[in-house]
């Protein structure tokens, strides 16, 4: 059995482009291809760089784009209560015009105006919600509070931003990608790059073509050069679960619960003519579970006990990376050097928050000012939080390393740090448990930081 495909992966063929086959220079290259590295190649193209875009898969955003819900929001769980009080005006105008800039290049039936609702049915949550709508008033939008939602469940309370957008992430990938490609970029998909070298401003393709650029962009989800400043023990990788089945109706708008473990995230969509509901929830440290089918199973029964639907026609899951102090690191990833720049640690908010890291790493490579750029700089945090959140990352995954040895002796070797692999029967994949790297069954890399497949023995 094949790894799982999301509801997304039906339809709209995503870009295909050439492999790359020879040497090369441009003034940026951006590694990956999903909408972060696509918008941000447009925009900086637009400003008239040479930028070339390489994709170690097939299609251009064919990887955790298509995993997501198509929710285009800048109400990020819990988020505007906890940031300081300076920052939330910053947080919300920032991710709310980026969203609105980039669909304003869009065609409409690549998107669609809801209002955007996060919603509690415990005290403890409630009492999360309460503190959020108050920030929320101080925000630019009239929030709405609410104890009724479309969902046939019991709330305590829901508070609602409106005016935010879901998308058909292929739909959307695609039109991004005629934008970039109008622009001048260039894309070469198929072409995994294994090594980057910043003194000399050169990264190599694993068929051993060189890259040349001024400035290299890592939009990877995962970085794979972060260990210069320590992101790689500054990130976490999270593993949560969705499912798609018919609807008879469609829903006006979106929701999140934020209750641990009951907490659900719902839309619906309308997908080659029939409408979908989209549902998930669940979630655990990417690689530490072996037996996932019970969270697909918790949802199927979920969908036919309180929305009276059948089985989903789709299960899918998808996987977010999230920073020590939950804002993600968009931007040079040292002061002293301005060659390489990351974007990551967006959490469940990866469709948003790629928008809003095109803007911010465009400025930053023309050195223009960006109001969102001090609050997502990857050096921010204080060393001594690094540290510790250093040593508790690295812990764990040196228990992981040696568990793997003695627990599944039998597991092939990740290729990127050479922890033992998990395999993953809800979704047939080969799952790292160190820093998330995952491989269909086949052993070919899925997602990263590993950039080698797998070596598989027969029994495998």
């Amino acid at each position: 059995m094949q790894m799982k495909k999301s509801v997304w992966e039906t339809s709209n063929k995503l870009h295909s482009a050439g492999k790359l086959n020879e040497n090369t220079q441009s003034d940026i290259c951006i590694i990956g291809a999903g909408i972060s590295g696509i918008y941000t190649a447009y925009l900086l193209a637009k400003k008239g760089l040479n930028v070339i875009v390489v994709e170690a898969n097939e299609t251009v955003g064919g990887t955790a784009t298509l995993r997501s819900t198509g929710k285009l929001t800048a109400q990020h769980a819990v988020i505007y209560s906890a940031l300081p009080v300076h920052l939330r005006e910053t947080y919300y105008n920032s991710n709310n015009n980026s969203i609105e800039q980039a669909c304003s290049l869009l065609s409409i039936k690549a998107y669609e105006k809801v209002t955007s609702y996060l919603y509690a049915q415990t005290d403890e949550g409630t009492q999360q919600l309460k503190e959020e709508l108050e920030a929320y008033k101080k925000l630019p939008f009239s929030p709405i509070s609410t104890s009724e939602i479309e969902l046939p469940i019991n709330i305590q309370l829901a508070i609602g931003m409106p005016n935010m957008t879901q998308i058909h992430p292929a739909q959307f990938m695609k039109e991004l990608t005629t934008l970039a490609l109008q622009a001048g970029v260039t894309i070469h998909t198929n072409t995994r790059i294994t090594k980057v070298v910043p003194s000399q401003k050169k990264v190599y393709s694993e068929d051993e073509f060189e890259i040349s650029c001024k400035h290299l962009i890592l939009c990877t989800h995962y970085p794979i050069e972060s260990i210069r400043n320590l992101s790689t023990m500054k990130l976490q990788v999270m593993r949560s679960y969705l499912c798609a089945v018919e609807t008879p109706d469609l829903l006006q708008n979106h929701y999140f619960g934020i209750d641990p473990h009951i907490g659900r995230t719902a839309r619906t969509a309308l997908i080659g003519g029939k409408p979908f509901f989209i549902y998930g929830g669940g979630s655990h440290i990417a690689g530490t579970e072996e037996h996932t089918s019970t969270y697909y199973e918790t949802l199927q029964n979920e969908l036919k006990s309180i929305y009276n639907l059948e089985k989903p026609n789709y299960f899918w899951s998808s996987q977010d990376v999230q920073t020590i102090s939950k804002l993600p690191y968009i931007g040079a990833i040292s002061k002293n050097n301005d060659f390489l720049y990351i974007a990551t640690g967006f959490k469940k908010w990866g469709l948003s928050t790629s928008l809003l890291a095109g803007e911010i790493l465009t400025s930053a490579i023309f050195h223009e000012f960006h109001p969102a750029a001090e609050m997502m700089n990857p050096q921010r945090d204080s060393f001594s939080k690094q540290l510790i959140y250093g040593f508790v990352q690295a812990s764990f995954i040196t228990e992981e390393f040696v568990k793997g040895y003695v627990q599944r002796s039998y597991a092939p070797k990740c290729t990127h740090l050479g922890c033992k692999t998990k395999w993953n029967e809800g979704d047939k994949t080969w799952d790292c448990p160190c820093h998330g790297s995952r491989f269909d069954e086949n052993g070919q890399v899925v997602e990263g930081p590993a950039v080698y497949p797998l070596k598989l023995s027969p029994k495998d």
